[in-house]
């Protein structure tokens, strides 16, 4: 008997991230949902629950190669598979490169795109496997527009997003044959509580929903084994990025 189909879910605490968790949890996933502060997640995951959705959850610092590993175990311990994973936790820090401080740039690295590269590895005997069953296995990555052309002021963050797009097309090219999928989601400003802390963004009623960038992930999913769609971009009508002259991150 086939068993039901999983998925990992990191920064699955609020925002993007979140709105994915509940999206696979409509279309029959059973999830593990992960993200650094165990209040904001327990919050989350019985909210999920609620729902009606089969959830497991793992607080932890995701920029940690030990607890990337226990993540990826302890999903392996509840469900003994992975379809779908989702590299959604990322950090961004505004800040001109005269300031720049050596912990914020090694934080958004390690975050952003160390940890993404450290979950696939940890990750891949499952998603093998998946692929094998099925020749269907995916991975999100979450990028950002920031990630196809660099903004003042994100500077570094600019950097990581680009380098999430790049390792995912180099995921394409290297899984292809094992029936793992990887795309890069790379939105302009979306409309999460991260947005609370950027100066000059458009109002909340100009950016992009977190519905808006689950719903490609659910197209993601549903796509047949010979479609793969390595990137998706998300920006305002007539092609603006909702981005701020000048400011922090989102």
């Amino acid at each position: 008997m086939t068993r039901r189909r999983a998925a990992l879910i990191t920064g699955g605490s609020s925002g993007i991230g979140l709105a994915i968790a509940e999206m696979l949890g409509e279309e029959g996933y059973a999830l593990t949902v992960a993200a650094r502060r165990p209040d904001k997640l327990s919050a989350a995951a019985d909210g999920l629950r609620a729902k009606g959705f089969a959830v497991r959850e793992h607080a932890g610092n995701l920029g940690d190669e030990a607890e990337i590993e226990a993540v990826v175990a302890a999903h392996r311990k509840a469900y003994g598979r992975l379809d779908v994973l989702v590299n959604n936790a990322g950090v961004g820090i505004g800040g001109g490169i005269d300031d720049l401080v050596t912990k914020k740039l090694d934080l958004q690295i390690g975050i952003n795109l160390r940890a993404i590269v450290l979950f696939y590895r940890a990750a891949m005997p499952m998603l093998r496997a998946a692929g094998a069953e099925h020749r269907n296995a995916l991975v999100v990555n979450t990028s950002s527009i920031t990630g196809k052309g660099g903004q003042p002021m994100l500077g570094v963050y600019s950097a990581t997003k680009h380098g999430v797009v790049g390792f995912t097309e180099a995921m394409n090219k290297e899984l292809a044959d094992a029936g793992i999928k990887s795309t890069a989601l790379c939105p302009a400003f979306v409309d999460t509580p991260m947005m609370e802390h950027v100066e000059g963004a458009a109002p909340a009623e100009e950016l992009i929903t977190t519905a808006d960038v689950a719903e490609s992930v659910r197209f993601l999913v549903r796509t047949s084994p010979g479609c793969v769609v390595p990137e998706i971009q998300f920006v305002a009508p007539g092609g603006g990025d909702l981005l701020p002259d000048a400011g922090t991150a989102h």
